[in-house]
């Protein structure tokens, strides 16, 4: 087996770590190199695990040889490593959720696959989710090995604002490398580009009390290429979008669609009003005004902010929710001997 580019480091497991099943989800695209380190890295974190342990890679549609590495690599640590492989490229919020799918565990970490996680953090962060009675253990990258200009400074004013607009107050959102407790997590459907937001959303299945973080270690990226760019500051405020409407008005969607509609509606009615007060008293000609124009086009706005809008988010969340659809495909995978696919204790 190849050796990890990672710095050495001991395994430190807690002597008194409560009772459970781990499961380990990493997504993965085009990250054919990092495969082999990084299961030398987990076993090497998790060797001598009390508790039985498994890991689910799933990968992404990836165009390289990632798929290849992965089969490769399970067939040489044992059924418990799973492979899931998605038909394309659903992006890593899909790719995550078909993980937390087939997940068994009591406690689900999630990580990157490109070795900036390190493994060997896992165990402290489980001992404290289950020791504080908490649903997230999120990491924080304190020192964060990443360029200075396109990637940190976005990420702290990201941070700041998500902390604001949602009031779960994280450090970094952005850290992939989280614990959850898997019957809060599994309460939570992840679709869109909503792994940036897990805090957020498992805010709203359970109290932010129960949400804690915990400084974790953070290497340079040694293999591949960063997937992330610059871009994908508009994708996330969009996002924040949705997340303060979800947050905010999830039981009650009509308050914020009905007081947009209402409002343009005030107006609009208000425009009609003065314009026919002109026409019926003063006799002036309204009709190529383009304030009437703009009057009925607000009466209409409104109308539609109250209904149409209702409908397409209500209908969405019930579409997903449901279990009626999915937003990743996966290839088939046989039958899962549940006795055997576990690893426990240290490898032979």
């Amino acid at each position: 087996m190849t050796k990890s580019p990672l710095p050495p480091a001991t395994p430190e497991i807690p002597a008194d770590l409560p009772p459970h099943r781990l499961s380990l989800v990493v997504p993965m695209y085009n990250e054919a190199e990092n495969v082999e380190p990084l299961l030398e890295r987990v076993h090497l974190a998790l060797d001598g695990y009390p508790y039985p342990w498994e890991i689910l890679l799933v990968d992404d549609g990836s165009s390289d040889a990632t798929p290849a590495e992965l089969r490769r690599c399970a067939m040489a640590y044992g059924p418990h490593v799973r492979i899931i492989e998605l038909v394309r490229n659903f992006k890593q919020t899909a790719a995550m959720q078909a993980g937390l799918d087939a997940a068994r565990g009591d406690v689900i970490v999630t990580m990157d696959g490109d070795l900036q996680n390190d493994p060997i953090d896992i165990p402290r962060m489980v001992n404290r989710l289950l020791k504080e009675d908490l649903d997230l253990v999120a990491g924080w990258r304190k020192n964060r090995q990443d360029g200075l200009l396109l990637r940190k400074i976005p990420s702290r004013i990201a941070n700041r604002l998500i902390a604001r607009m949602t009031g779960v107050h994280l450090k970094d959102y952005g850290c992939s490398l989280k614990v959850f407790r898997g019957s809060a997590i599994k309460n939570v459907k992840l679709y869109g580009e909503m792994h940036r937001f897990i805090p957020a959303w498992l805010a709203t299945v359970t109290t932010p009390r129960r949400i804690a973080q915990e400084v974790v270690t953070h290497h340079a990226r040694v293999f591949g290429e960063s997937k992330y760019g610059i871009s994908r500051t508009f994708r996330v405020v969009l996002d924040l979008l949705f997340v303060y409407f979800f947050m905010r008005f999830r039981t009650r969607p009509g308050h914020f669609f009905g007081g947009i509609g209402i409002g343009l509606g005030a107006i609009g009615m208000l425009i009609l009003t003065y314009l026919m007060g002109l026409k019926l008293f003063l006799g002036e000609s309204i009709g190529t005004r383009p304030l009437l124009f703009g009057g009925f086009f607000m009466v209409i706005a409104g109308i539609q902010m109250v209904t149409s809008g209702v409908l397409a988010e209500l209908l969405t969340r019930v579409l997903f929710e449901s279990g009626a659809s999915q937003a990743y495909l996966a290839r088939d995978r046989p039958p899962l001997d549940d006795a055997e696919a576990w690893m426990s204790g240290p490898r032979q």
